[in-house]
């Protein structure tokens, strides 16, 4: 075999690699059915690996079989600005479908192979007739369209996971008019949701805040060696998950371990999947040359893009101060009024500038470019991207 053949043989291969790699940080969860298909073909071509990559790097496990692969990932620490969504309308989880999520899935693990809609609600509302439900607020009985809502929106997160497969009839027509929709259950995927490292059948604290330590809780480093591979593991994945990695958000140990060993972090994680680091005195974002790895567009279309650009660009020029949410809602009104003719029509109503800024503010946290506080929201240094200046002309240009 010639070089210049092996050589093409290997760039394939890593090219491969990458492609597996990069399907699973777009969607953890891959199917053997539908658009996973050909990702799921390669992870299960190249899972030794990158078994064996996530497990020294990020101390994520990675479940491959036929039908399905699963990575994983617990986050580096408790990050509530990426919420589940309702599939369809894009609205965040309240803590109710949080909570009939969960029901769900347990009354699925009980069901049989095929399922009704209204026979898993039924089992959901048993189940949120738990005392100790309904001594914590929170209800459900299936009584009225909100309630229906709610359990639809469910329902569509798991045909999104694959957790469901439709058979017959359609969640719309079950809001309408309360006809029943069938569902194939898959087990598989089922079995592979729960993101944690023990049971939690297996934890004997009795109080939510012990038993939701003890799920999420992960064994303490005892040793120099131990200590530093929890910190790799941290900010691998902090690298790996979120837009910016800024230093002060890091203590002093994970600080000292990424001046040491900043380059051997981005580096490994460039090779498997293509990010390129960006390195500023703030801190670090790995750049996604192919832009298909986040779920959040900035800037993005339509009116709630626009909305969040000019936003950014306003709260760019406020300097360091703290910007009163109320003063977003004015400069969003005034906005509203300036650009009526190309945002949707319902955007210069009263009232509607406070949903219009809750989004872009949800989106610009998310993003890690501002910082919510009591008094209202402030930037934070990567928002000076989108900063617009006035526009300069060479010397001895003029306008």
């Amino acid at each position: 075999m010639t070089a210049s053949l092996t050589d093409a043989l290997s760039a394939t291969r890593s090219e491969q690699l990458r492609r597996a790699a990069r399907a699973l940080l777009r969607r953890p969860l891959l199917r053997g059915s539908g658009a996973d298909a050909e990702a799921l073909r390669l992870v299960r071509r190249h899972a030794d690996e990158l078994r064996a990559w996530f497990d020294r790097n990020t101390g994520w496990h990675l479940v491959v079989d036929s039908d399905v692969a699963r990575l994983v990932k617990t986050t580096a620490h408790d990050d509530p600005t990426y919420p589940a969504l309702d599939p369809r309308s894009r609205v965040p989880f309240g803590r109710r479908r949080y909570v009939l999520t969960c029901l769900a899935l347990a009354a699925l693990e009980r069901a049989d192979a095929q399922i009704t809609l209204g026979g898993l609600a039924e089992q959901v509302v048993l189940a949120a007739a738990d005392p100790a439900l309904v001594e914590s607020g929170v209800t459900f009985q299936l009584q009225g369209r909100d309630e229906r809502a709610d359990m639809v929106a469910v329902v569509r997160l798991l045909l999104e996971l694959g957790v469901l497969r439709r058979v017959a009839g359609d969640e719309d027509a079950y809001l309408r008019d309360n006809t029943d929709v069938l569902y194939d259950v898959d087990r598989r995927v089922l079995a592979t949701l729960l993101a944690s490292r023990r049971g939690p059948s297996t934890i004997d604290d009795a109080t939510f805040e012990g038993r939701l330590a003890a799920l999420t809780a992960e064994t303490v480093p005892d040793s120099d060696d131990l200590r530093n591979r929890a910190i790799r593991f941290h900010l691998t994945r902090r690298l790996l998950d979120e837009p910016v990695l800024y230093y002060d958000d890091l203590d002093h140990s994970q600080r000292a371990y990424l001046a040491r060993q900043r380059a051997a972090i981005t580096s490994r994680i460039s090779e498997l999947t293509g990010l390129v680091p960006e390195v500023r005195a703030e801190g670090i974002a790995m750049v996604d040359p192919f832009d298909d790895l986040s779920d959040l567009r900035m800037p993005d279309t339509g009116t709630d893009g626009h909305v969040t650009l000019l936003l950014a660009e306003y709260l760019g020029a406020q300097g360091e101060r703290v910007v009163p949410i109320t003063e977003l809602h004015e400069h969003a009104r005034t906005m509203a009024r300036e650009h009526r003719t190309y945002w949707r029509r319902d955007a210069t109503e009263p009232g509607v500038e406070v949903e219009l800024t809750r989004l872009a503010i949800a989106k610009l946290e998310a993003l890690r470019l501002v910082r919510r506080h009591a008094e209202g929201i402030c930037v934070r240094p990567a928002l000076a991207r989108y900063a617009v200046s006035e526009p300069t002309l060479p010397e001895g240009r003029s306008a």
